[in-house]
């Protein structure tokens, strides 16, 4: 080759080297440059998007600033197969280093749906089928006292039957959990029974230090033959048959079912709603105490006696209060 082609190859060599060099130099300040979002930005990445499609997203969505430049510098940081799918929230002027990092670890948004203690099974699923980012229909028939109250987590795809499953999951291994550590002096035979005695425990009190002492009365009529009288048992049974909340009277005293422990002796058939951890926990570890009665107190707490003269005082100081 003479000797004025070969300095003209190399300089054309040298020149296609600065440009490669220089196009690195200004993918690399792109990459590492903050990204034009000026706030979080939400996206959702379904799954078997390719790599070139997630970062046409992500430009669309202005989180990153050039789709080519971020789906180059991913191919060659050997990141190309690793970018996972899902919801991300992407801070505001994330870098493309940054928003590739996320991708890889998968740092996904988490959703929380709340089930607070003592709904019905109904009113918990409710709940759910409201929950944002979650897919697919809710499972059919679902028993009282399966659900575990508690605040789940969860991400965008999951199905709606997949998280009822988890609640029905903890309820179960909590009241296995609990049950095997229960005291000694727990007359219930089985797991089944002590949560629905907590349901009726979690519908007759919302005062945390008193579940123990309203577990100890229920146990003490249940050991004695005494029904139970609970008025939430009632209302349950009034909302069987279709009857929307409302203060119970004394002819709901005498309606026939066996969820109405007015009538039937023992424990209804089963919960009345879903009890939390509290309400379980205070059935199986509950108050030693002589009291077989409680009424409110006018102030959100109940008074216990332990004989019917001095419950029947209670009782008329409640109503004095009230002005009947």
């Amino acid at each position: 080759m003479p000797r004025t082609v070969a300095k003209v190859a190399s300089l054309a060599l040298s020149g296609v080297l600065i440009l490669v060099l220089a196009a690195f130099g200004f993918a690399v300040s792109v990459i590492h440059a903050p990204g034009p979002a000026a706030a979080d930005t939400t996206v959702v990445l379904p799954r078997g998007t390719n790599l070139n499609a997630i970062a046409t997203l992500l430009a669309d969505h202005t989180v990153i600033r050039s789709a080519p430049v971020f789906a180059l510098w991913v191919r060659v940081s050997g990141q190309g197969g690793l970018l996972r799918a899902g919801e991300y929230r992407f801070p505001a002027h994330a870098t493309g280093v940054d928003v590739a990092r996320m991708l890889v670890e998968g740092r996904t948004l988490k959703h929380r749906v709340t089930i607070p203690e003592g709904l019905t099974s109904a009113q918990a699923l409710a709940l759910v089928t409201a929950a944002d980012a979650l897919q697919g229909d809710l499972p059919r028939g679902m028993a009282e006292g399966a659900l575990l109250p508690e605040t789940y987590q969860y991400e965008w795809g999951d199905t709606r039957a997949a998280l009822v499953a988890r609640m029905q999951k903890a309820m179960a291994d909590l009241t296995a959990e609990l049950w095997a550590a229960r005291d000694a002096s727990v007359t219930l035979t089985a797991p089944a029974q002590a949560v629905t005695l907590a349901s009726i425990v979690e519908r007759e009190t919302a005062v945390a230090d008193e579940r123990p002492l309203v577990a100890g009365v229920f146990l003490n009529r249940l050991r004695l033959g005494m029904r139970l009288q609970s008025d939430p048992t009632v209302a349950f049974a009034l909302q069987q048959l279709g009857r929307a909340d409302a203060p119970l009277t004394r002819d709901d005293l005498e309606i026939d079912s066996p969820y109405n422990t007015y009538r039937v002796k023992g424990l209804p058939p089963g919960p009345i709603a879903n009890p939390g951890r509290a309400a379980l926990f205070a059935v199986l570890h509950p108050t030693a105490t002589n009291a077989l009665y409680f009424v409110a107190d006018g102030t959100g707490g109940h008074v216990f006696a332990a004989t019917l003269d001095e419950h029947n005082r209670n009782v008329a100081r409640f109503r004095a209060l009230r002005g009947d």
